[in-house]
């Protein structure tokens, strides 16, 4: 037997800090060695933080870089282990992404990138180069710097492998294992046996079990050991990268991270017998066939080191893990009875672990988690600050800040120091004290804010005499104020009762006024109640002084008063009053957002949560600057039918019942007057249901559907239900408001991505935000479209066999298309 023990590692790299990262890096070293490991893998460009980007094209980047892992290989941290550590190198003019390999403070060689990610939310080839020479290594003259520290000038470069003693080892870089000639194929029949990943991969919702066939694919057919490893955190972006480092062997995954965690250094170490990749190639005849034919041969370098050890029974090997979803089963070692070799008695251990994926909904609570935790001790604020409206959206992130508080507690609770350092030093601890409840601690970081707007029930038109009859019951000061041939009667009545007498020259006298009736006490109440689960400092204020003097300051300037639509006003008028509401929200929670600390004699500030939802977003069904403009928005890629799951799930599994109730709730924005026949719904608003949004954004972004693609793919999907003019319409409406509210893309608050079809505008989704809005030339091919399809008399039928569908429209509704 040739048994090796090897570690891989999740980290939490933060972009441009070397020292935090350097310190990371160490960590994850010391600890694979004093679990026995002789090889130790990293993620991607480590030492620096994978999220840099334009940092990456300054010279200073490079060179701190180069410093860091000077002083990793002055220590004693490589001696005696083989480690791959990602940095950026410059290469004559060329800037290239490559994995370090080093051992007993020495560069064995370098590995260059050979193929670069440059889609969706990936840019690399905007700031490196991919590596193209396969038949030779070329001489790298390392810096002087480092050359005169480590007395070496020059170290291979280039893609090739390691040649051991007793095995081969080489690298394969993130993207390369998703391509369609991955290097590890041709490097196993180069006898190579154990593989590296280093990567910075992201979370995404469902797509964890998509990137872990990859590696069990990788070795499943031809075996071999493959090594993954990630970052996980958040290193100063929009993207979680959630770890779930691993080791497979011959397809069986042997040793799996944490996917979701407050660690900032995680170690997974494996046992591994490459005897067994041996045998498992030996006994596949086409690959000895293969590996016995001409072929490429890979370069290679040798190195004079076995990293081996023989048969030992006191060194156990890693077996096999179950696949297993939902709840984490514990690993536990459970000694029984057994006979040993020549029938001696022994302790047989039996290792009980699972390979763990996760629920969509323990993604929604966990990833968004871990990254407001991070964005939260790195930005130097003291908590957040979120406008809780009682509704699905604000409620999910209400949830998650509370999870977050759960998650610090029962790390800081099983002995992470650094958690708990950062948790006092945020929540302002003194003489010893820490989080010991996650709802005490949410008390400390945690605003919620309920704003609500009592005068938006009835709104009527009177007569000056009718006017002062309602004037008289109420014994309240107020002031007469002319401006313009306008007066204003004030109230000091705590937002109950608002009244304008408007005075215009030659005519009777009128009134317009608002009779106060508590429109929102469920919402309210939910608000308040869901406050109290988590244990957030909730507070609850009226806004409509607000609102009322920025429609008399606009009645003053222009004479007139708009209505809600309603009341008799127009569609403008309508709109316009709404967005005041949603505006003074987002001014207001930014006030208190950074004078609450002041009032509660804290030092700093506090972040304002964004609560928009990736439909809204993608629908345009949001006020520019409204509450939807915050500091960071922890769901803004998530659908609403996710959150809604989310939310059920949370009602049980974080103990806050209430959401619940805020699930079953119908979605409504509450910004027009509720009347005995109308009630606004976000879905009658839209003119389209959230399932349909999420079908339309799969199509547009992810199949890459104009109009009339959209439309094509849709009279499958919907043939049966609606006909080929009404599939029309619906195509032609969500294009047509699409393209109205794209230029609000450009102001969206800085969301965690977790879904596909996220139209965010930064990185992921780049698109004009100018459009001929009535789309003339796709319109009118649809027309076409549809006057042919009548005119045939066409019945769209379901095929014998199948859905009928295809695959664009079938994947329209998968939840992991696009992954």
């Amino acid at each position: 037997m040739r048994l090796l023990k090897v570690a891989t590692c999740n980290l939490n790299q933060w972009a441009m800090d070397f020292d935090c990262n350097l310190k990371n890096i160490k960590e994850s070293i010391s600890k694979a060695k004093e679990a026995g490991a002789v090889i130790r893998l990293g993620p991607e460009l480590e030492i620096t933080g994978y999220g840099c980007e334009d940092h990456f094209l300054e010279l200073d980047t490079i060179t701190h870089a180069w410093e860091c892992l000077k002083e990793i290989l002055l220590g004693e941290w490589t001696d005696g282990i083989f480690c791959s550590i990602g940095m950026p190198v410059i290469k004559g003019s060329a800037r290239y992404n490559c994995q370090v390999l080093c051992l007993n403070r020495k560069i064995v060689m370098i590995r260059p990138k050979m193929w670069l990610a440059n889609n969706e939310n990936y840019r690399e080839l905007r700031w490196f180069t991919t590596w193209k020479q396969k038949d030779q290594l070329e001489d790298f003259q390392l810096p002087s710097e480092i050359s005169e520290a480590l007395s070496q000038k020059s170290v291979p470069f280039g893609y090739g492998f390691v040649r051991f003693l007793d095995t081969a080892v080489a690298v394969e870089t993130c993207e390369e294992l998703f391509t369609a000639m991955t290097p590890h194929a041709e490097l196993q029949l180069n006898g190579v046996e154990v593989f590296m990943n280093a990567s910075g991969s992201h979370h995404q919702l469902r797509k964890l079990d998509l990137r872990v066939q990859e590696f069990i694919g990788a070795t499943n057919t031809i075996g071999g050991v493959y090594m993954y490893s990630n970052q996980q955190g958040c290193d100063g972006g929009r993207l979680y990268y959630d770890g779930c480092s691993c080791v497979v062997v011959n397809g069986n995954m042997v040793a799996q991270g944490s996917q979701f965690s407050l660690k900032d250094v995680e170690v997974v170490v494996a046992q591994v017998d490459l005897d067994a990749v041996a045998s498992f190639r030996g006994s596949i005849s086409s690959f000895q066939e293969q590996a016995s034919s001409s072929r490429p041969k890979v370069p290679s370098v040798a190195v004079s080191v076995s990293l081996c050890q023989p048969f030992n029974l006191k060194m156990s090997l890693s077996g096999p893990l179950k696949v297993h979803s939902g709840l984490r089963l514990s690993m536990r070692a459970k000694p029984s009875g057994a006979r040993g070799l020549m029938g001696k008695p022994c302790t047989l251990f039996i290792t009980s672990i699972s390979v763990k994926y996760h629920l969509p909904e323990e993604e929604i609570a966990f990833g968004p988690s871990c990254w407001l935790w991070d964005y939260l001790r790195r930005s130097g604020a003291s908590g957040f600050l979120l406008p809780l409206s009682g509704g699905a959206d604000s409620s999910s992130v209400a949830a998650i800040v509370g999870c977050m508080c759960q998650l610090v507690v029962k790390e800081i609770a099983k002995g992470d120091e650094q958690v708990k350092a950062d948790a006092i030093r945020i929540g302002k601890y003194t003489d010893g004290q820490f989080p010991t409840d996650s709802k005490e601690f949410a008390k400390r970081i945690f605003y919620s804010v309920f704003m609500g707007s009592e005068n938006r029930v009835f709104y009527q038109r009177a007569t000056s005499d009718q006017s002062m009859k309602v004037l008289r019951p109420f014994k309240m000061a107020w002031w007469l104020v002319n401006v313009n041939h306008c007066a204003f009667v004030l109230f000091r009545s705590y937002c109950l009762k608002h009244f304008v007498i408007d005075l215009q020259e030659g005519n009777q006298c009128s009134a317009s006024y608002y009779r106060s009736m508590k429109s929102s006490e469920a919402t309210r109440q939910r608000a308040k109640v869901l406050a109290e689960e988590i244990g957030s400092w909730h507070l609850d204020l009226c806004i409509d002084g607000v609102i009322s003097a920025l429609l008399s300051l606009f009645q003053t300037l222009t004479g007139k008063r708009p209505l809600y639509k309603v009341d008799g006003g127009s569609n403008i008028e309508n709109l316009g009053l709404q967005n005041i509401q949603a505006r003074i929200r987002m001014v207001l929670a930014f006030m208190l957002a950074s004078l609450m600390p002041w009032v509660h004699n804290k030092a700093g500030f506090y972040l304002v949560l964004g609560s928009a939802n990736v439909d809204e977003a993608l629908r345009g069904y949001l006020t520019k600057y409204d509450c939807s403009s915050a500091d960071i928005n922890p769901i803004g890629g998530i659908s609403k039918q996710d959150l809604r799951g989310f939310l059920r799930w949370a009602a049980v599994n974080l103990g806050y019942p209430s959401l619940a109730e805020i699930e079953a709730a119908p979605p409504t924005a509450e910004l027009e007057p509720i009347r005995a026949n109308y009630s606004q719904l976000d879905e009658v608003d839209m003119g389209m249901t959230y399932e349909e949004l999420s079908v339309y954004g799969r199509l547009r972004k992810i199949f890459h559907c104009g109009p009339v693609s959209m439309f094509k793919n849709l009279c499958y999907k919907w043939g049966g239900r609606l006909t080929p003019s009404e599939v029309a319409e619906k195509v032609k409406h969500f294009f047509k408001y699409y393209s109205i509210n794209r230029h609000k893309m450009t102001t969206l608050t800085p969301a965690y991505h977790a879904e596909s079809y996220s139209p965010e505008d930064n990185r992921f989704d780049l698109r004009q935000f100018l459009y001929n809005t009535r789309w003339p030339y796709q319109f009118h091919k649809i027309d076409q479209l549809v006057s042919e399809l009548d005119a045939d008399g066409v019945a769209i039928k379901k095929e014998l066999g199948g859905d009928g569908m295809g695959v664009v429209a079938a994947g329209s509704s998968d939840p992991k298309a696009g992954l």
